[in-house]
């Protein structure tokens, strides 16, 4: 028997580039595209991905996010299917600014929201409400899918909920959360359930921020 044999892992791939990103505006659940290089970034993570065999690829509804998911789908024989659970963080009265504007219409805002899960912008979420809501899709698959021990799951998503997530899923102390960084276009953190139920999952952080240099947007 294979030594990962019951052992499910988890890959969670951030979108590709869009021109917000290039921009340094908040995008939140503003649905915008990706560029050409996004697309190329998609393609070229997928290719890092394909080896991994996964057996789902879910992703959020947002078009950059889908469009990242289908360029990966196109190497497999598995279909894209689209959670709304998993879109970026709802940024409020922030989306469509750039991080120049919030910082000049709320001073020392933004900072405040790197440090602090429970801090939450004007009429957004905080990432402690973000983490809750995208926690239950994996609790659904690790319910749901008999076949996974073994095999590997591929969620395509946001940054901001991909460290969300991660940390809801490893059980961090909010006060803890800030530790996991920002996330460069296209590349993702891959975790591995060693536990022996949904209730006792014992999830481990195997890999951060994977094939990718930090770019200037998660500094």
């Amino acid at each position: 028997m294979k030594r990962d044999a019951g052992v499910r892992k988890l890959i969670l791939l951030r979108h590709g580039q869009t021109e917000w990103n290039a921009n340094d505006r908040m995008q939140g659940q503003i649905d915008t595209d990706l560029t050409e290089l996004g697309r190329r970034q998609a393609k070229e993570a997928a290719r890092e991905l394909v080896s991994h065999n996964a057996i789902a690829i879910i992703s959020s509804d947002l078009k950059r996010a889908y469009d990242t998911a289908v360029a990966l789908a196109d190497h497999t024989t598995l279909d894209v299917v689209r959670d709304p659970r998993l879109r970026e963080t709802h940024l409020g009265d922030w989306e469509g600014l750039t991080h120049l504007e919030v910082d000049a219409g709320y001073p020392g805002a933004r900072l405040e929201w790197r440090m602090n899960a429970d801090y939450t912008p004007p009429n957004g979420e905080s990432k402690l409400e973000v983490g809750a809501r995208s926690l239950p899709v994996v609790q659904e698959l690790f319910a749901e899918r008999q076949d996974w021990p073994g095999g590997t799951i591929i969620l395509v998503a946001h940054g901001g909920l991909i460290a969300a997530l991660t940390a809801a899923l490893l059980d961090l102390p909010p006060q803890s959360w800030p530790a996991l960084g920002g996330l460069a276009n296209t590349s993702w953190v891959q975790l591995s359930s060693h536990g022996p139920s949904i209730d006792r999952p014992g999830w481990r952080l195997d890999v951060w921020n994977a094939a990718a240099k930090v770019a200037p947007d998660v500094l």
